[in-house]
């Protein structure tokens, strides 16, 4: 891929990753807002659930975007993938955001399970995004003049 210029596709990426991580700091909110109403047995709020998924789905929308936008990129600048470790730490936070939306689907009185994967999911998305983000910086200096 020979285009003239990659950053446009930059820009994208740096909106993108800077609204996946606001999106999981609401998320992570509302969550805590959840599990404090849930076990202080106070009733939440109607419109926070659907807004948890909405969010939700906009933060799995815009980590598939930034895997789209990794892959075309690297490959249209080297012609292969693979030269960081910066790919790994993307495809396991796209694992993981894809096994917190999976399981919070599941989320049922009847499958306590689904709710202990999602909550641990996004644990661990925590330092998958951080692991992202340093090794996305490191990479981004090497496009910078």
């Amino acid at each position: 891929m020979n285009l003239p210029s990659f950053l446009w596709l930059w820009r994208i990426a740096a909106w993108s990753m800077g609204l996946s991580l606001l999106a999981y700091v609401l998320l992570a909110s509302m969550g805590i807002w959840m599990f404090r109403a849930r076990t202080l047995q106070q009733g939440e709020p109607e419109w926070l659930r659907s807004l948890h998924y909405i969010i939700g789905f906009c933060m799995v929308s815009l980590v598939l975007l930034l895997l789209l936008i990794g892959i075309i990129g690297t490959y249209g600048h080297f012609g292969s993938l693979g030269h960081s470790p910066h790919l790994w730490a993307g495809l396991i936070s796209v694992v993981l955001v894809l096994l917190s939306a999976g399981s919070a689907m599941q989320i049922r009185v009847r499958k306590p399970w689904a709710r202990r994967i999602h909550i641990g999911a996004n644990i661990a998305l925590f330092f998958a995004f951080a692991w992202v983000s340093l090794t996305g910086w490191i990479v981004v200096q090497k496009y910078l003049p």
